[in-house]
């Protein structure tokens, strides 16, 4: 069976990943959707997540599209501000800590879940597009703070660079960052820092 342009075209508009939902309503049959996977033409991510076989996707848009409500996090997001070169062995996403754990439990892309507090997990969010797929992630104040605060579980090297990059940031935002450490009560260790930064 071979996918026609519309099809095509809908996974092309969702950075290449589609559900089963919107398969059936591209006018799929669950038959149709099978005989799809046989001929290679479409492989299935997870449960009720299909991705083109010919079409290369970015991880960030994978998990997008499989976790809508996750952000990027922590070193990942410190990669994306080019804060650090250290590529982490895993995509570290922010989600609820009352999520089902279970359904991080996929073979790629390779996640690193960080369960917070829901009252947490939407401050200093941003959202970039990727693909044509809306991305979550903590922008740099909000990144700086995270860093600030799982300091223990990064290398002091990425620790360090961090810091010093988002020093010479042009785009930083100190305003921000007090108003992060007032929510995440970590003034003390900003104001520690702070001489760094300025």
């Amino acid at each position: 069976m071979v996918i026609n342009s519309l099809i095509r075209k809908e996974f092309l508009k969702r950075g290449g990943v589609l559900k089963t939902a919107e398969l059936k309503e591209l006018g799929l049959s669950s038959r149709q959707i099978k005989r799809l996977i046989v001929d290679g033409v479409i492989t299935k991510i997870k449960r009720g997540f299909y991705e083109l076989s010919d079409y290369i996707i970015r991880d960030e848009v994978i998990i997008a599209r499989l976790f809508p409500q996750a952000v990027i996090f922590l070193e990942s997001a410190l990669l994306y501000y080019g804060y650090t070169d250290r590529i982490p062995l895993a995509w570290q996403i922010a989600v609820d800590k009352y999520s089902k754990t279970t359904q991080y439990n996929i073979n790629y892309p390779l996640i690193e879940p960080y369960y917070l507090e829901p009252k947490f997990l939407d401050i200093g969010v941003d959202v970039i597009r990727i693909d044509g797929v809306e991305i979550r992630i903590y922008d740099r104040d909000r990144t700086i703070c995270d860093v600030l605060r799982y300091e223990k579980k990064l290398e002091k090297e990425v620790f360090k660079n961090a810091i010093g990059r988002y020093k010479e940031d042009p785009k930083k935002n100190m305003r921000k960052v007090f108003e992060y450490a007032e929510i995440f009560n970590i003034k003390n260790k900003v104001q520690t820092y702070i001489g760094m930064w300025l």
